[in-house]
């Protein structure tokens, strides 16, 4: 029986079905829970192996798309999106890393990766290090135990611009045959693509400048797809070892992409970590302007650094654009095109500046975000780095006083003039 001869609720839920094709110019949103299969054979195949599209969870034409988008634009061989930048590290972290591992982390990464590590990866058995100072290799290589599976950094560091020296960090990594995976959210590939400089792994919390608009959660994991298993296998037993029942590993199966494949098939799809279609194509389209906005945001926040590094209310800005950052040389290696967009400016007048601050901004939003077009403000010592020690927040740069920027795509001198205002009014309630 055709829909059209069918009674009327059948007619409703199937009249709609279709299998005409089109090109569409923009990305099509396969909104849908799960594919037809054409035959028994189809689903059978699908099944064995992993072939085309069942469920949405495990695969999704949208998705699928919007990874091959961001794995160009990183130089990486495949990558997999995920629910959020949360569930991009995790899912990275997972992929690599099991009970009985350890980790070695820089100490100046976002507080939920950290969070994550010591509060939750702990649970299930990996140990975490921490590395201070993470521009000398000795430190990170006297850090790595025989069980360590990866080594784990920011490009950027939220928030004081801490740059990390990929292609030194990935030798130590080398040394030991194990992945350094770089979360690159802050630089985004337009400014530096951390895998032609070594690193095995990059993530990205997707919902930042990858999107652009903040409207949508989502997280990207790109791999270099360069996994050697006669190199690292010792340290991948999930990856080289058969399967159940006697299947081919992951590795006979996919050769220098057994990382990603295993993350794509035994990791996100079984934590629940998929995202969805319309959120993927949300993202798909603010990568297309990426590098348009990332350069006139770079553009703006050297500006805006230049001038609050002269303001007399301001005691320090540290972005790694100015010439007085101890990074400054390390970032003009790396970065092309800009030295990115966030950065945290230190009032001289403290906690009651610095609250004054985040109150009478017009142009500015406060809000916990950042790689938004609109320029955004956040008070790091009572929001994301609360849950550290007063002596920790010294040591990363975060001082009462401190405020992060996330420089937008807005006037120049409207962001200034706004920035002027507010520490008018700042230098009033200080005095």
């Amino acid at each position: 029986m055709t829909a059209d001869h069918a009674r009327f609720a059948t007619r409703a839920v199937h009249a709609a079905r279709t299998r005409d094709s089109a090109a569409a110019r923009a990305t099509p949103i396969y909104l849908t829970a799960g594919f037809e299969f054409d035959d028994f054979d189809h689903a059978a195949d699908h099944f064995g192996t992993g072939a085309g599209f069942g469920y949405t969870r495990t695969g999704n034409p949208t998705v699928r798309a919007v990874e091959r988008q961001i794995a160009a634009l990183e130089s990486g061989a495949d990558a997999l999106l995920v629910a959020s930048g949360q569930a991009a590290v995790v899912t990275a972290l997972l992929t690599v890393a099991g009970a009985g591992d350890h980790i070695v982390s820089s100490t100046h990464i976002y507080e939920g990766s950290r969070g994550l590590f010591l509060d939750n990866l702990s649970r299930l058995g990996i140990e975490t290090t921490f590395v201070d100072d993470i521009a000398d290799p000795d430190a990170w290589r006297a850090a790595i135990r025989p069980n360590t599976r990866a080594l784990f950094a920011e490009s950027i560091a939220n928030a004081r611009n801490d740059i990390l020296d990929i292609a030194v960090v990935s030798a130590v990594a080398d040394e030991s045959a194990i992945p350094l995976i770089v979360d690159n959210t802050l630089a985004t590939p337009f400014l530096v693509r951390p895998l032609e400089h070594g690193a095995a792994i990059v993530v990205h919390s997707a919902s930042k400048f990858l999107a652009g608009h903040g409207s949508v959660l989502g997280g990207v994991i790109v791999d270099d797809g360069r996994f050697d298993p006669a190199v690292a296998g010792h340290n991948a037993p999930h990856l080289v070892l058969p399967g159940r029942n006697g299947e081919p590993s992951v590795a006979a199966r996919h050769g220098g992409n057994a990382r990603i494949a295993y993350a794509r098939e035994s990791v996100a799809p079984r934590f629940g970590a998929s995202p969805s279609p319309l959120n993927a194509f949300l993202i798909g389209q603010g990568v297309e302007t990426l590098g348009l906005r990332v350069e006139r945001q770079s553009r703006n926040a050297q500006a805006v650094a230049e001038w609050l590094s002269e303001h007399p209310e301001v005691e320090r800005v540290d972005y790694a654009g100015l010439p007085t950052h101890p990074d400054h040389a390390t970032a003009a290696r790396y970065l092309q095109g800009g030295f990115g967009s966030i950065f945290t400016v230190t009032l001289r007048g403290g906690l009651p500046a610095a609250r004054d601050f985040v109150e009478s901004v017009g142009v500015f939003i406060h809000m916990t975000h950042i790689g938004d077009v609109r320029s955004l403000v956040l008070h790091p010592g009572t929001t994301s780095h609360s849950h550290r020690t007063e002596d920790e927040r010294l040591a990363l740069g975060v001082h009462p006083g401190t405020l992060r920027l996330s420089i937008g795509i807005e006037d120049i001198d409207d962001l200034i003039a706004d920035l002027s205002r507010v520490l008018e009014t700042v230098r009033e309630v200080v005095a």
